[in-house]
């Protein structure tokens, strides 16, 4: 069964290129961004690594933790690691989870529970759908999955956004709007009434009795 956003994302122990970890032990009490890869060696999950290794300072500014996951064995990743600095500067410092008897892909809905098979028999193809992003919080609840199709390259400062997002939403009465982007107005959350929500934010702007705008909060 696919993990839906509110279920309790499964704790697992794992061999990653940082040494063994017990999952929730490792996440502390950190958010997490954990996104995951069909095979090593993969043209645009390369860049994708890459891409998140130069971000990194970005996520530990949001108190959040980055882990990879590819179906393949540690020691791949270890020289992957390299192919991955030498294409795009960017030198992966967080930890990849190994995963060549697929068990975790299937504990998290990405690969069906019943498949047989390791990674050394099966293509990237074969594990097209193992190209999913979660982003799970402190209290180990899914808050964010998002599949994409292997041809699309992840935007991870999409990612940072939705992160933003979550963060603002866990402390504040507060969502935001098709686009939104830090620092732009937020929508006041129906459970608050008008009243309630200018003592605590200011002034609140009315497009339908439903939808309100404020400023966002520092």
């Amino acid at each position: 069964m696919s993990l839906k956003i509110n279920d309790l994302a499964p704790n697992f122990k794992a061999s990653t290129t940082l040494g063994k970890i017990d999952f929730y032990d490792w996440v502390g009490d950190s958010y997490v961004v954990l996104f995951s890869h069909p095979k090593d060696f993969t043209p645009v999950c390369t860049t994708e690594l890459g891409a998140v290794a130069q971000l990194e300072s970005e996520f530990s500014m949001r108190n959040t933790k980055i882990i990879g996951l590819s179906i393949d064995p540690v020691e791949d990743h270890v020289q992957w690691k390299s192919d991955i600095k030498l294409a795009t500067g960017g030198e992966v410092n967080y930890p990849l989870i190994g995963d060549p008897d697929l068990s975790i892909a299937k504990l998290y809905g990405m690969l069906p529970a019943d498949l047989n098979g390791q990674a050394e028999s099966r293509s990237a193809a074969d594990n097209a759908t193992v190209r999913t992003v979660f982003i799970i919080g402190p209290d180990k609840r899914i808050k964010l999955n998002l599949t994409y199709p292997m041809t699309v390259g992840r935007n991870f400062k999409e990612i940072l956004r939705v992160l933003d997002s979550i963060q603002l939403n866990a402390r504040l009465p507060l969502a935001t709007p098709e686009g939104w982007q830090p620092g732009d107005d937020v929508v006041v959350s129906p459970s608050l009434s008008t009243e309630d929500a200018q003592k605590r934010f200011g002034e609140v702007t009315e497009v339908l009795p439903y939808l309100r705008f404020t400023a966002q909060p520092n």
